[in-house]
């Protein structure tokens, strides 16, 4: 397969499914369409329905989905969709079909990234070369890093960190961890920190003031804290950042993210307007004897559309122009 032509490249989530078409030469996307996941039994139904609306050929494919891709067989894990990659490239005739994690793609977008595509939450300059990692509460939480390596190359290293133990630090945390762990049994982080997450926090919170309140949802909750038309509403999103920020630092300590962390995801750019006045920066520097290391890494919000396409269509291109350079290596 030579750098010409075009594919298609797809970013599949637990809610929606983002399709568009790559120039193979030139690297530009068009023909953007999202789906609902919930309105497709399959992967392959969604597919179809984007080739057939977009009068797009499904020859080369590239996918970025939202469970872990250690095997031929892929299984979602915040929808029912399940298939064998070998089975549908088959099935569908494609003469490339690659798949890759969600957030390996949110990491390789991190390189195809402007400034003006991300506003920076405290902390120094980032190191170009250092390690990077990417979070993103939406549906789920990711968690992705970004090394580069000796070559210049880059490589994704994407793994499920928003399933590890959330950990409370305080009196109102260990009642919240209560009441969900009552609910859940085990209490991740991603129970937390996610849309249905933040929808937990509400009530959990709610029970800690003994206040009895209906339901709603995460749009509700951002709606009304943006608002400041419902106190409640307000302090969740703010505990949301508050564990945002305790989460991220720990992501920076583990890798030693000198490169940044970087939030991304369907949440949090909806929130920005109480990011700002929340505790996510105080939290994300308050590692003991550590702050020092933590208050000189800079994180960043995403604001670019569409980055997770972006992502797949770098990670693409490298391995394209990686194929191809074996292939010259050999002739």
């Amino acid at each position: 397969m030579t750098l010409e032509g075009f594919a298609v490249v797809a970013d599949i989530g637990g809610t929606n499914a983002r399709f568009c078409r790559i120039n193979l030469a030139t690297f530009e996307l068009d023909r953007i369409q999202v789906f609902a996941c919930a309105d497709y039994p399959t992967l392959s139904a969604v597919m179809e329905a984007y080739r057939d609306e977009q009068d797009v050929a499904l020859e080369h494919v590239a996918i970025a989905i939202a469970c872990p891709v250690e095997s031929d067989d892929v299984d979602m894990t915040n929808h029912h969709w399940r298939f064998s990659i070998r089975g549908l490239r088959k099935a569908m005739g494609l003469k490339t079909f690659i798949v890759l994690n969600d957030f390996a793609a949110a990491a390789m977008s991190l390189v195809t990234l402007e400034p003006h595509e991300m506003k920076q939450i405290g902390g120094g300059k980032a190191k170009t070369h250092g390690p990077k990692a990417v979070v993103g509460a939406g549906t789920g939480l990711g968690v992705g890093h970004l090394i580069t390596l000796p070559d210049g190359s880059v490589m994704p290293l994407p793994g499920e960190g928003g399933h590890v133990d959330w950990a409370p630090t305080n009196e109102k945390e260990w009642a919240v961890f209560r009441f969900m762990a009552n609910r859940f049994g085990r209490v991740s982080a991603e129970r937390v920190l996610s849309g249905p997450g933040l929808e937990t926090l509400y009530l959990a919170l709610a029970d800690y003031h003994g206040r009895n309140v209906a339901p709603i949802t995460a749009a509700q909750i951002g709606q009304r804290a943006l608002a400041g038309i419902d106190t409640l509403a307000v302090e969740t999103v703010n505990q949301f950042f508050a564990s945002l920020g305790s989460f991220a630092g720990n992501l920076a300590l583990t890798a030693n993210t000198t490169g940044g962390v970087y939030i991304a995801g369907g949440v949090v750019p909806k929130l920005m307007g109480l990011m700002a006045t929340s505790n996510f920066r105080a939290r994300f520097e308050h590692k003991g004897r550590f702050c020092k290391v933590c208050e000189a890494i800079p994180c960043f919000v995403i604001t670019a559309e569409h980055a997770g396409l972006r992502g797949v269509g770098q990670y693409l291109k490298q391995t394209l122009a990686q194929s191809e350079q074996r292939i010259a290596d050999n002739d």
